[in-house]
């Protein structure tokens, strides 16, 4: 089978050829077959790049903030255009199930149509009365300038377009550097990016790994870095974004908790409990992959979660019935095996999986395992897996649960089941996370995103995450006459 050669970054509204000679290997996870070789852009790519950008952004801030909405409306459009080849490109590169890649091109569009919508009352001035004396203040809201997107594997459309929307709308030119084992997605995007009509310069892509994103965090006319990925990652950038002053927004790991009380509905956990905790074959950040259970009802729980995790289909990701598929990379499998196999060196029973998934000749398929006797100082327990590995961890009196929900560097999401939704809202409050489900697991792209502890700073989804892209200037009047 021939397997592409791309050799071009997407800079000032063309395609241009790369100065770079490396590439990167593009692996159906599921056949193991090579997609594409992709290139990886150097430091000089990422300059033109920036510097393309960089030229625009006066023109792409003083453009009518109605005009930049309307055209972030196109690329909503144009995205839903290539709605079916978007999903084919998110399965293929990346393996996840067309089950969930299929709401994709959806979800982006309705986001970028959200910041489109919300976009003009949050960038309009306001005047503000002076209590110390004559005069007011005008405060405006201005673009900080070029802003580095830098985005992972797991969801190679979404994640960008959470970025993308707000800097656009806010009136930043973007450079985008999606992950290195999914950059086709993204060079759909651009296509789309290309027929909306955006100005050459406002949006730019350079593919690459780890050089290619440190060339762009470290570039002297970048005024804005986002990130999503790991912790450690995200510690080294932010270190680099102190030293130079720049705003940046961390959107890191998590191991967040299902918190089940004594109360719980187990029809609601049946219903729920994949979406809550095995999404993406596991491969989500906000995942709550602990599931964290009074004692008195934890044969009854754990039967019923092995029973709903078995139950779901592991297999081709192109079939719309399998909600497990392959891993992203032969290094994402072996990290979730090697995790497996801790867990039951540290004491964990696996109840469930455990292993590499049977009946496969060839793809990175592991087992849904569900972990039970786990404690809370496991490594199971407390570090991000990023695969379909359930841990579950039981407790006596709620504060202990609250407690254990809690014991982790990470602050990321959680969810909550109780019948009682009050009840569920109070235990809520005490919870240390950003996001928090009761009886269920979701986002609203009109509500805040934001981790707490280790899994993050600053903002991304609602009007928050279009401010994390501006600067606030104070213009101090005195009075007219």
């Amino acid at each position: 089978m021939p397997v592409d050669q791309i050799g071009d970054v997407y800079v000032a509204g063309r395609w241009r050829t790369s100065r770079s000679n490396e590439h990167t290997v593009v692996t159906n996870p599921t056949t193991e077959e090579p997609v594409a070789r992709v290139v990886s852009g150097d430091a000089a790519d990422v300059d033109a790049a920036v510097r393309a950008a960089a030229d625009m952004a006066a023109t792409w801030a003083r453009t009518p903030v109605p005009e930049r909405c309307e055209l972030v409306r196109r690329l909503a459009d144009e995205i839903e255009a290539r709605s079916d080849a978007l999903t084919r490109i998110i399965t293929t590169e990346n393996g996840t199930p067309v089950a969930e890649s299929a709401h994709a091109p959806a979800q982006a569009a309705a986001h970028l149509r959200h910041c489109a919508e919300v976009g003009p009352a949050v960038l309009a001035a306001d005047i503000r009365p002076n209590p110390m004396a004559p005069g007011d203040t005008l405060v405006q809201r201005r673009p900080l300038g070029v802003a580095g997107l830098i985005t992972p594997w797991n969801y190679p459309l979404s994640l960008i377009v959470v970025k993308l929307g707000p800097a656009l709308v806010a009136g930043c030119p973007v450079v985008i550097k999606p992950a290195a084992e999914t950059p086709l997605a993204a060079r759909m995007l651009m296509d789309a990016v290309d027929a909306a009509g955006f100005p050459a310069g406002v949006v730019n892509l350079v593919t690459g790994g780890g050089r290619t994103g440190q060339a762009l965090v470290e570039h002297d006319l970048v005024r804005k870095i986002s990130f999503t990925g790991s912790t450690g990652v995200g510690r080294s950038i932010g270190e680099e974004c102190g030293r130079l002053l720049r705003p940046v927004v961390l959107e890191l790991g998590g191991k967040s908790p299902a918190l089940v009380l004594d109360d719980a509905d187990p029809a609601v956990i049946a219903a729920t409990i994949l979406k809550v905790s095995m999404r993406n074959t596991g491969q989500t950040c906000k995942a709550c992959t602990r599931l964290i259970v009074p004692n008195t009802r934890r044969r009854e729980i754990v039967d019923l979660v092995c029973d709903v995790v078995a139950s779901a289909p592991v297999g081709d990701p192109f079939d719309p019935a399998t909600f497990f598929g392959p891993l992203v990379s032969e290094r994402q499998r072996d990290r979730v095996l090697g995790y497996q196999e801790i867990g039951r060196h540290e004491g964990a029973k696996a109840v469930l999986g455990g292993g590499r998934a049977s009946g496969f000749d060839r793809g990175w398929f592991v087992e849904p395992t569900v972990f039970d006797e786990v404690t809370p100082d496991m490594r199971i327990a407390q570090e991000e897996i990023f695969g379909p590995v359930l841990s579950v961890l039981g407790y006596d009196e709620l504060d202990e649960g609250v407690a254990i929900a809690n014991g982790t560097p990470y602050g990321l999401a959680a969810t909550v089941f109780s019948r009682d939704e009050e009840r569920a809202a109070a235990v809520a409050d005490r919870l240390e996370a950003g996001t928090i489900g009761l009886n269920h697991y979701g986002s609203n792209a009109a509500a805040p995103f934001a981790g707490h502890k280790a899994s993050g700073l600053g903002v991304e989804f609602g009007v928050e995450g279009i401010e994390e892209y501006l600067a606030l200037t104070s213009v101090h009047r005195l009075p007219r006459g």
